[in-house]
């Protein structure tokens, strides 16, 4: 009779104990969320400054060629012929400036 109620006991024993252990876990969670951030952003800010639109000032040119001719009648009917090369060149030169980091 004794035996059966010890084994309640160490059972219920251990339901609690485990309890404990996953209520400590879901605890530790959050803080190991904000840990593995942190590092991540860590690692983020040692590559240097990054594109940002706010941040950033560009300049850029691009050239396109491209023939256009437009042809206009007396009746002042009007056709337009667009011819492209066949590899379609396209060039991009400018610059880009990073302004210093400010967060918002």
């Amino acid at each position: 009779m004794f035996y059966s109620r010890a084994k309640g006991q160490s059972t219920l024993e251990y339901v609690i104990l485990l309890g404990f252990v996953v209520a400590a876990l879901i605890a530790m969670g959050v803080y190991m969320k904000r840990g593995a951030q942190g590092r991540l952003r860590e690692s983020t800010d040692q590559i240097g400054e990054q594109y940002d639109a706010r941040n950033t000032t560009s300049e850029y040119t691009t050239v396109t060629h491209l023939k256009q001719t437009e042809n206009v009648k007396k009746t002042g009917e009007s056709t337009v012929e667009i011819e492209s090369p066949s590899d379609n060149v396209q060039t991009k030169t400018g610059w880009e400036k990073v302004g210093k980091w400010d967060n918002p």
